[in-house]
């Protein structure tokens, strides 16, 4: 569901329009906002990218106050394509972590994406949310399968979970070379349509949650191809040192 807040536009899960003490954005390109000496284009959210830190600094705490989160209560993942997950309960940076997970109230989980997938899992009856990075690194390691057993840890339970996949690459778009394709059950990978093997990223990731215990139909897995629709993503295989960041958040509220 794409929603507007006072400066910028979001998806958000479709689960979650009713009241279940939990809200979620995925945060669109936004190309008619320019930050104050920026050099990309719209609301980026990367440190790791040729903006100046300035400008990131700037952009998110712009987007922090149109979604009123506390900017002390946000804990961001310093990725690095690994199937780490962390459980945390404060604010702050977590390096070398591609997975958060939390209980405590009040607390934004954070996960930067460009061509990767952003997934967001929560289970609203135990109070129990999670925020994870899915490129092919974290998709082959299983950070999904890891990242619900973690959950279940903390008292979720996968047949009351409900998943949102955010916008990644399509299967038509995931190039990858044999050697990254060898990752990959067969099922999800196209040997036959392209010149070089193709993955459907988004098909596996849905697996993995299926496998891992939750029901299909309370899985989100959103369509769009964040390198076929420039005009609302940012994409690294088409931009590439240019590209920005969108960002994926879940916040508990109880």
């Amino acid at each position: 569901m794409r929603i507007s807040g006072n400066d910028f536009s979001y998806l958000t899960p479709e689960a979650l329009s009713g009241t279940k003490g939990i809200d979620a954005w995925f945060t669109l390109k936004n190309g008619h906002y320019s930050s104050r000496g920026g050099r990309i284009e719209g609301l980026n959210l990367g440190f790791n990218t040729t903006d100046h830190d300035t400008a990131v600094t700037q952009n998110r705490s712009l987007l922090l106050s149109d979604l009123d989160v506390d900017s002390e209560w946000i804990a961001y993942a310093d990725q690095v394509h690994s199937d780490n997950i962390q459980v945390v309960s404060e604010g702050g940076t977590y390096s070398s972590t591609d997975g958060l997970i939390t209980t405590m109230p009040g607390l934004t989980l954070a996960i930067q994406v460009a061509d990767c997938a952003a997934v967001l899992l929560w289970d609203a009856s135990s109070y129990v949310v999670g925020a994870f990075h899915a490129g092919w690194r974290g998709a082959a390691a299983g950070i999904l399968s890891k990242g619900v057993r973690s959950m279940v840890r903390e008292g979720a339970d996968p047949g009351r979970m409900e998943a949102f996949v955010s916008p990644c690459l399509s299967q038509k778009n995931f190039e990858v070379g044999t050697e990254v394709a060898e990752l990959f059950p067969s099922s999800f990978v196209d040997t036959t349509s392209y010149r070089k093997p193709h993955v459907d990223l988004k098909g596996y990731l849905a697996a993995q949650l299926r496998d891992a215990g939750l029901i299909a139909s309370n899985l989100e897995v959103r369509g769009e191809c964040t390198l076929d629709e420039g005009g609302d993503f940012y994409s690294y295989r088409r931009e590439g040192g240019d590209s920005g960041r969108m960002m994926a958040l879940i916040r508990l509220n109880r």
